[in-house]
């Protein structure tokens, strides 16, 4: 079958299948945030990824946290992150987080993720 190839399980391992059983299918076209594997917090709305769990963001803003200061939105726009920096998807509530007042929040920048 064309586009098809064997796996080492001996199943058929199509690019399209591979891709949406990363489980990011259902959340095209919503807002996520995504914690990288060195610590970062980027919240955007997911427009693709492919079969390596690379991810497409549009209106994308890092949120960077600090102990002293609120939390800084750096605003990035379009932006790429590579499938194996991903430490955690999520959709956002864009209810709940248009609610909270980033400027009030103090926390420490997280550490890097550790596999």
């Amino acid at each position: 079958r064309k586009g098809s190839r064997k796996n080492r399980s001996g199943a058929n391992d199509h690019p399209r299948r591979m891709a949406t059983s990363t489980g990011l299918e259902p959340l095209v076209e919503t807002q996520i945030s995504v914690v990288t594997n060195d610590g970062r917090l980027f919240v955007g709305t997911l427009r693709g990824f492919d079969q390596s769990s690379n991810v497409v963001l549009s209106d994308c803003q890092e949120r960077v946290f600090d102990t002293d200061k609120g939390v800084e939105q750096v605003v990035l726009g379009l932006y790429v992150i590579r499938g194996d920096n991903l430490a955690v998807v999520g959709e956002v509530d864009e209810e709940i987080d248009s609610r909270i007042d980033l400027s009030n929040i103090r926390a420490a920048p997280l550490k890097p993720v550790v596999h």
